[in-house]
């Protein structure tokens, strides 16, 4: 399929395909790319919910007929981490719920396959983002107005036990979604709307998150109103930024007021962020844009984008394309790994910029959720790269809302 796009004054012929003829190299993930999204194969009647490459299996990990939290509405299952470090490193799948109060968060033993909740508080709202520290602990977000980072301490002789919970409160009050951790400690964060920012806290102390900086991204190369959120202009949105530190005497750090405070950078919902090397994505779901952000030469550039490296989505021509990525993760190979808010719900590999010119060298569709009535969430590679961990978030089907594994056929 031959497209025209236009990109500022720049106008480029692209072809776009998604034939299985294209061949995704991602090591023990490696696949053919499936046709298409799962167009004319809805179901809310489904035995596994994906249609995914040949040589690919899917295992319910665990949904509401093995643990049902919320009796009568839908749990909303929504990100998921394993113990990452440590002697039992892997043993563990954590996920919160997104439910707007009374939030939980759940932990499965993948060797014995029991699971439960092992954190629940009435004034928790909308829990969605969840990671593993390099020391050890479970950071988890709220996607509300004010929403924090709570911090989870687990004990070390039994990690599905919470001894003590944490609020991060120097992170900012906001519309927390995706979050992740550097090497070094520093904790990337965003706030998830239409006007939302990208923000980097560095910890006084490496893991000690009570005392530290919160910084929020903002490009050299726009005025002060440009930084705004505008929708016919993000893709304007790319070039050398800096981290502008925000005011933090503030008692409740509004991170939004504070970020405005500063004319930091917008963008159109971000949502997620992946740290890959020494480049942090964000997943702006608002543009069908991911961006990538080079940490070390303060870069930033538009890596995978509807109508430029992928096809904008028509379900009425059968076309499939990007439309509104949501969340992010690593594969084995290094890989960005793509999953939308979207009926249908499409999972995506975008290859790595080769040629370096900020973009990925090749996006390829790896599977697509048949229940249209649903999302994909959490996508996750554990400590097992043959094995990625997703949600089924919402569907149609009863009792359905949880967790699968998508494996390479062993």
């Amino acid at each position: 399929m031959l497209k025209q796009v236009a990109t500022g004054a720049l106008s480029l012929s692209i072809l776009f395909s998604l034939a299985p003829a294209s061949h995704a190299s991602g090591g023990p993930t490696d696949f053919d790319p499936i046709s298409g999204s799962a167009y004319g194969q809805a179901s809310s009647d489904w035995t596994v919910p994906y249609v995914v490459p040949k040589g690919f299996t899917q295992t319910m990990v665990q949904d509401e007929s093995v643990l049902d939290v919320y009796p009568g509405v839908d749990d909303l299952h929504d990100m998921n981490t394993q113990n990452e470090t440590g002697r039992q490193a892997g043993r563990y799948l954590y996920n919160p719920y997104e439910v707007d109060a009374n939030g939980a968060v759940a932990v499965t033993d993948l060797k014995t396959g029991v699971a439960k909740v092992i954190a629940q508080r009435a004034d928790w709202n909308r829990l969605d983002g969840i990671r593993w520290t390099p020391w050890g602990t479970l950071l988890v977000t709220e996607e509300a107005a004010g929403g924090n980072v709570h911090e989870l301490f687990l004990d070390p002789k039994d990690l599905t036990k919470v001894v003590r919970i944490e609020e991060r409160k120097k992170l900012g009050a906001q519309r927390h979604e995706g979050i992740d951790v550097a090497k070094d400690g520093s904790v990337f964060v965003i706030d998830e709307l239409n006007g939302g920012s990208v923000y980097k806290f560095v910890p006084t102390h490496r893991g000690d998150l009570s005392d530290g900086q919160l910084y929020a991204l903002k490009l050299t190369g726009l005025s002060d109103a440009d930084q705004k959120w505008d929708e016919s202009t993000f893709s304007d949105k790319a070039g050398a930024f800096d981290w502008v530190a925000l005011e933090m005497d503030q008692v409740v750090l509004d991170a939004d007021q504070a970020s405005d405070a500063v004319d930091a950078t917008e963008f159109g919902r971000p949502e997620d962020v992946e740290i890959i090397g020494q480049t942090l994505y964000v997943a702006n779901t608002s543009e069908d844009r991911v961006v990538s952000i080079n940490l070390s030469k303060k870069v930033l550039a538009s890596f995978v984008q509807a109508g430029v490296n992928v096809p904008v989505e028509d379900q009425a021509s059968g076309i499939t394309g990007l439309n509104n990525p949501d969340n992010l993760a690593e594969g084995p190979d290094g890989a960005l790994w793509i999953a939308e808010d979207n009926k249908f719900s499409d999972i995506y590999r975008a290859g790595k910029d080769r040629n370096r010119d900020g973009s990925s060298d090749s996006v390829e569709l790896f599977a697509s959720l048949k229940d249209q009535g649903a999302e994909t969430t959490g996508i996750y590679f554990g400590k097992d790269p043959k094995d990625l961990f997703v949600t089924v978030q919402h569907p149609d089907k009863p009792l359905a809302d949880g967790i699968w594994k998508i494996s390479r056929r062993r």
